[in-house]
């Protein structure tokens, strides 16, 4: 399976392909990892076996400044989806690089490895193409000098890139809940297979919940005094619209039914701008 998935993301990467069939095959890449997390957890649990094991991954987000804090606020919402607690390292305004330190179940660190990269890539090229877009658009308003505008283009992008990974965070969640209340469905061969069916389901519903609290443990140990880091201060309320708008939109094969234009605008989740200028631990 893992084979598959570096298949399919060698694909994305290909220059050759289109935009498209990029975001299809890390579509298709996500929706496989998903749900081999969810399988095993069952297969794990119909056997008896012991949980996943729990263990620890560093990753490194470039970007100087409020740049690298966005990124790191998006790549943090999105492995918290898997069921992942994380710290970062070095996220100062003069930092060039900066660690996200990552403690989650050996399934969800691998999976968070391989789709990292490919959603970075559809999170920056639509964060650069929407921020470009705002600034040629309110320089038709009025005379903004030079400085005003790169002010502006970095507030919408930085707030396109929190909104985004809040967004996409989302989705999984909500794919990973479908795919753990259909773990398991009892089939058509006989009320044996319908109970055994029933009973590996809520099993592995039981070891996912688990897993939940394993990893707090965990990372408490790892770091009991975590200081958290004050609220980003610059903030776009159209950026965060349109990076939610288009974090919902996102190629992820998670099944999600995307709709355009206006009504993808209201569907905005209540206080949705005022979340998006939450803190980044």
């Amino acid at each position: 399976m893992v084979e598959r998935v570096r298949g399919l993301l060698r694909m994305a990467e290909d220059p050759s392909v289109t935009d498209a069939e990029s975001q299809a095959f890390t579509a298709k890449a996500a929706e496989l990892m998903t749900r081999h997390a969810i399988q095993e957890a069952e297969a794990r649990a119909e056997r008896g076996e012991e949980p996943d094991a729990i263990s620890r991954m560093d990753h490194v987000v470039t970007g100087v400044g409020g740049h690298g804090k966005a990124r790191v606020k998006a790549l943090a919402d999105i492995a918290a989806a898997y069921g992942c607690q994380s710290a970062v390292r070095g996220n100062t305004s003069d930092t060039t690089d900066r660690t996200i330190i990552l403690v989650g179940t050996v399934d969800a660190l691998e999976a968070l490895q391989l789709l990292f990269p490919s959603i970075s890539n559809q999170m920056e090229a639509s964060a650069k193409f929407m921020s470009s877009t705002h600034v040629a658009d309110i320089r038709e308003l009025r005379n903004y000098t030079r400085s005003e505008l790169e002010t502006e283009r970095k507030r919408y992008y930085r707030s396109f890139v929190r909104a985004y990974g809040q967004a996409v965070a989302e989705r999984i969640r909500e794919f990973r809940a479908r795919m753990q209340e259909n773990a398991g469905n009892p089939g058509a061969d006989g009320d044996s297979e319908e109970q055994g069916s029933q009973e590996s389901s809520r099993g592995a519903d039981l070891v996912l919940r688990e897993d939940v609290h394993r990893v707090q443990e965990e990372f408490q140990k790892q770091f009991p005094q975590l200081r958290k880091h004050r609220p980003e201060r610059t903030h776009s309320a159209a950026g965060y619209r349109a990076g939610y708008r288009r974090g919902r939109q996102a190629e992820l094969g998670l099944e999600t039914t995307v709709e355009s234009g206006e009504k993808d605008a209201s569907s905005l989740p209540e206080n949705a701008e005022k979340a998006g200028q939450g803190s980044t631990r």
